[in-house]
């Protein structure tokens, strides 16, 4: 199925909310795609509609650089085998179940491309949680594991011309040198987009990011 009003994303939320349990939304989709955007839009919008709703990215599970230098990955952060996988099942079983008390959840920080440990709260009160992430489709585990603890898992489409234009500025934006940041999108992240690409059809939902008119 294909979406691409935000009003109606909203009302897809409200309705798979009113069983009253805690409901996580995966947001998937190639780098550059727009799925932060999307994530922190739609737990914003979804809290002024009267769903309280926090956004926690999968960023926060990346390996630090320190642990990817020791296992020679750093140069291909980013890839599937650089976040800790496991560590995000654990803490979405936890924020589909604990909902007595507030859960922490890490957070990534873009200017030192770093996890930042605990620095999401989210409270009782939250009705649903906004994830995003590159692998949330993905068939190797434990990613199928991830889906399963996710209400539903949408996949985020931009036209690629559009995408590789944003995430070679965005690296940019970060410190990369734009020679640097076109032989990291060619040689890293290209090939990460193709095995997340080819998971797309597995999707509960598929959002036009153009249609919507996000700003990156």
């Amino acid at each position: 199925m294909r979406q691409s009003g935000g009003p109606r994303l909203v009302e897809r939320v409200r309705g798979l909310a009113a069983g009253g349990e805690r409901v996580l939304i995966g947001i998937a989709g190639c780098p550059g795609a727009g799925k932060s955007t999307l994530a922190g839009r739609l737990a914003t919008e979804l809290t002024a509609a009267g769903l309280p709703a926090v956004w926690v990215p999968m960023d926060g599970f990346h390996l630090a650089d320190v642990a990817l230098e020791r296992l020679g990955r750093l140069r291909r952060k980013g890839a599937i085998d650089t976040f800790d996988g496991h560590g995000y099942l654990a803490l979405l079983r936890r924020l589909r179940h604990e909902t007595g008390t507030i859960v922490y959840a890490p957070s990534f920080d873009r200017d030192l491309e770093q996890p930042i440990a605990g620095a999401i709260a989210v409270p009782p009160e939250a009705r649903v949680v906004v994830s995003e992430g590159n692998y949330l489709l993905s068939g190797e585990e434990p990613w199928p594991e991830v889906r399963a603890a996710m209400t539903e898992v949408w996949y985020a489409d931009l036209d690629d011309r559009v995408r590789l234009e944003r995430l070679t500025k965005r690296h940019v934006r970060f410190g990369k040198t734009p020679e640097q940041a076109v032989r990291w999108v060619a040689e890293v992240d290209e090939p990460n987009a193709a095995a997340i690409r080819a998971t797309r059809a597995s999707a509960d939902l598929h959002v036009d990011i153009d249609a919507l008119a996000l700003s990156p």
